[in-house]
């Protein structure tokens, strides 16, 4: 076998390599050696098939079979004798020429082909301990647990029956039928239905209209759903309900105590409080990462400069521009409703492709040299709740494809590994805890945000950041259409 060097160019190698007609010939004719003892053919007694009649018959296919085991293993061998690691599988070249196949296949001519690929990058090893992030900080008061456990205990209020008008904080019990031009829309009707005035888990402008209303009312209101309401067909839409109640009940005095606590599954009120302020510290907690890991990735990307492979980041654009635009086709919005162009989103996603690629690199040789590692029972319980998340009568197929497909379990291993390296990081660089207000942890930082991001759109498109945290998912669809649906928010962590 020969090997030539046909480029070498930054990261692009091409590697052109010739396997003479001889050598292709010996392979061929140990393959056919190997058959004869095992084939069963008429008119002749097993092994004694002329070596003749069997390439006759097996030739061809067997020569193929070579050809295939040259690209796989030529493709390895010459990879790992040159000490290159290419990043992502060599492009195979060779003829297309039929006269010329049939040919290699016969075993007279020399089989020749390409390997195109790029190498990945070398890093260089740095000194990270200098790098310095500033990590906020947001220390829970005991006033704001207290407001938090009120709202849990709220849920195991008692409600009294009560004659006469329905005030804010009052249960109505009512029926509805939701219609739009006069025709009723899937989803917009429900029987009994329970709404505590001013809770606003319906849309705008519907709970106040049910202000004043007594039992056995039937009354009709009218509201507009939001323009940016999930349900497209709904968005922007007058709507007209049809109202039927059926019982106003008043609420009982709030007290939070082990009876309350009780209600609710736990064993006393300072069990629930203890579990409220775990909740709402590991909310902040969550918050206080992401920004500490954007900071740190912002570091990292002004440390590491070096030139990303282009087929690494031309898959990390398309996967991005195919979000990109499924997102605005599915908000029935173009790039001119996001004050940009075409030209100008592609541009910016393209920089956040390869800011992407890069630091991708960079956190898997840093994983890699700190021997940083996933373990099996992570990943089983992070494949686990990936599964928990579909219905469970597709469970086991979810499970049983992920089972069979390496690569996409890799998708579930990689977002755990670049957790688990940011953790080393940053147990590495300087890091100064700065105590802030709830505002100033919550605010969001356009300027880091332009800087990481380079998102033109004005709404944001849900196109996952690899240096950010997962979307959490799509929000879960209620049944009645009136009520309220949050809009889902991308979680920047970068």
């Amino acid at each position: 076998m020969q090997v030539t060097e046909t480029l070498n160019n930054g990261l692009k190698r091409q590697i052109k390599v010739t396997v003479p007609a001889k050598d292709m010939e010996a392979r061929l004719m140990e393959r056919l050696s190997s058959a004869k003892d095992k084939v069963r053919i008429n008119g002749f007694r097993p092994g004694k098939v002329p070596m003749q009649h069997l390439r006759k018959m097996y030739g061809k296919s067997f020569m193929a079979e070579v050809v295939n085991e040259i690209l796989s293993d030529s493709s390895r061998s010459i990879l790992d004798e040159r000490g290159e690691k290419p990043a992502m599988q060599p492009e195979v070249t060779m003829t297309e020429d039929e006269k010329e196949a049939e040919k290699i296949l016969a075993g007279n001519a020399d089989f020749e082909f390409s390997l195109d690929y790029e190498v990945l990058p070398p890093i260089e090893e740095k000194d990270l301990s200098s790098l310095k992030i500033s990590r906020l900080v947001y220390d829970v008061p005991e006033e704001e647990v207290t407001e938090q456990v009120e709202r849990v205990a709220d849920s195991a209020r008692s409600y009294e029956p009560k004659k006469g008008k329905a005030a804010n904080g009052d249960r109505v019990t009512f029926d509805y039928l939701g219609k739009i031009d006069g025709e009723a829309f899937e989803g917009g009707a429900a029987e009994d239905s329970d709404l505590v005035l001013g809770s606003n888990q319906f849309i705008p402008g519907f709970e106040e209209q049910l202000v004043g209303v007594k039992e056995g009312d039937e009354t009709t209101i009218t509201v507009t759903f939001p323009e940016q309401y999930p349900a497209a067909h709904l968005a922007g839409k007058e709507a007209k309900f049809d109202i039927k109640v059926k019982a106003i009940a008043a609420p009982g005095k709030l007290e939070i105590n082990d009876d309350v606590a009780k209600q609710l599954g736990l064993e006393s009120a300072d069990k629930l409080r203890e579990i409220v302020r775990g909740q709402i510290e590991s909310q902040f907690g969550a918050v206080t990462r992401q920004k500490a890991k954007r900071q740190l990735l912002d570091a990292l990307d002004e440390t590491y400069k070096f030139e990303a492979p282009s087929k690494l980041v031309e898959a990390e654009f398309n996967n991005i521009w195919a979000q990109v635009n499924a997102d605005l086709a599915q908000a029935g919005r173009t790039f001119e409703d996001e004050e940009t162009t075409e030209t100008e989103a592609r541009a910016e996603y393209q920089r956040l492709a390869e800011r992407r690629v890069r630091l991708g690199l960079v956190l898997a040789d840093i994983g890699e040299k700190a021997s940083v590692q996933v373990s099996d029972d992570e990943l089983q319980r992070a494949l686990f709740e990936q599964i928990r998340r579909v219905p469970q009568s597709q469970q086991q197929q979810v499970y049983d494809f992920y089972r069979e497909n390496p690569q996409a379990l890799a998708n579930i291993r990689a977002p755990l590994f670049e957790e688990k390296v940011v953790d080393h990081l940053l147990g590495v660089v300087s890091v100064d805890d700065k105590k802030v207000s709830k505002e100033e942890l919550l605010a969001d930082d356009e300027e880091d945000t332009a800087k990481t991001e380079k998102k033109p759109a004005k709404k944001a498109s849900k196109a996952k950041v690899a240096d950010a945290g997962d979307d959490a998912g799509e929000t879960e669809k209620k049944k009645a259409a009136p009520k309220k649906k949050a809009a889902a928010k991308d979680k920047d962590a970068e």
